[in-house]
């Protein structure tokens, strides 16, 4: 008898498996991937990328605290001790102090807000992002305090990609997740007529071809807005990796900074400072207050 539940248990399994499954929209879900969005690609030095994930690792975090604070644990705690003070003078009993203190120390631990999924693929390493960190917005932060700085905080890390959600890689799941990517940012200035490219960066995978790819998704965007491959405004991030996973997001200005390679952007900052300040010393030798041309 149990050997013939454990057969229906199967079969119904396998079916859950094979049926096709459907978003709220309509649209059908294909596959599974073996990695999940949103997160965030980042290129690095050959054979450090265990060390790049730990340099990537303290800097989400920092700039996450400053993007998303969360309350503070202290606040709570101190809540509850003046709580649990005001409560034993009415006459708590020894045991519901007892009880409180195991209460606090069940409570779920805060949730890690960044995790390294293995890529097993040189030069290359994958953050997901949980909740509320938006990964576009992150890395444009970074990026921003890159250019103005020109400090990166890490060592191995050479260009960080955002990834707003992720997909199957075949051309319907992907021209459904740009339509949903890009609506929000169109919705934004419905009146503004954007010049656009697909940047499409494919790696470890042969099934899509690449023209075909950014043919179906230029054909996403409403016939208003134009494409421009020199000078425009908004760009569309593809990243394919191996057979099953597909990474979209929607940037702006990203020739301006230098396609989020923050090495390169450190690199170009420093040599201006660089120039600045030797313009600076000629000027003082030379007793002058303005800089002497070389």
């Amino acid at each position: 008898m149990s050997e013939h539940k454990s057969g229906e248990k199967r079969k119904s399994e396998g079916k859950d498996r094979s049926r096709k499954r459907y978003r709220p929209d309509g649209t059908p879900v294909w596959g599974q991937r073996s990695l999940e969005g949103p997160g965030i690609w980042a290129t690095c030095v050959r054979n450090k990328e265990r060390s790049t994930v730990g340099e990537l690792y303290d800097l989400f975090e920092s700039l996450s605290k400053d993007l998303w604070p969360e309350p503070s644990n202290a606040d709570t705690l101190n809540d509850d001790a003046e709580g649990s003070d005001g409560e034993a003078d009415d006459g708590e009993t020894i045991e519901a102090q007892i009880a409180k203190e195991v209460a606090s120390m069940k409570r779920p631990r805060k949730e890690q807000r960044f995790a390294n999924s293995d890529t097993n693929t040189p030069c290359v390493v994958f953050i997901s992002c949980k909740p509320p960190v938006n990964p576009v917005q992150l890395v444009v932060k970074h990026v921003e305090n890159v250019m103005e700085t020109g400090v990166t905080r890490t060592r191995f890390t050479q260009r960080l990609t955002p990834v707003a959600a992720s997909c199957i890689a075949n051309i319907p799941e992907i021209k459904s997740l740009c339509t949903r990517l890009l609506q929000p940012v169109l919705d934004d200035d419905p009146d503004k007529v954007y010049k656009y490219k697909v940047e499409l960066r494919i790696r470890n995978h042969n099934t899509v071809k690449r023209m075909e790819v950014i043919d179906e998704l230029a054909k996403c965007m409403p016939e208003k807005h134009v494409v421009d491959l020199d000078n425009a405004e908004l760009f569309i991030l593809v990243e394919i990796f191996k057979q099953s996973i597909c990474g979209i997001s929607v940037v702006k200005d990203y020739y301006k900074m230098q396609k989020f390679n923050v090495m390169e952007i450190a690199n170009t900052k420093n040599e201006e400072i660089g120039f600045k300040e030797g313009e600076g010393r000629l000027a003082e030798k030379s007793g002058t207050d303005t800089p002497v041309p070389p």
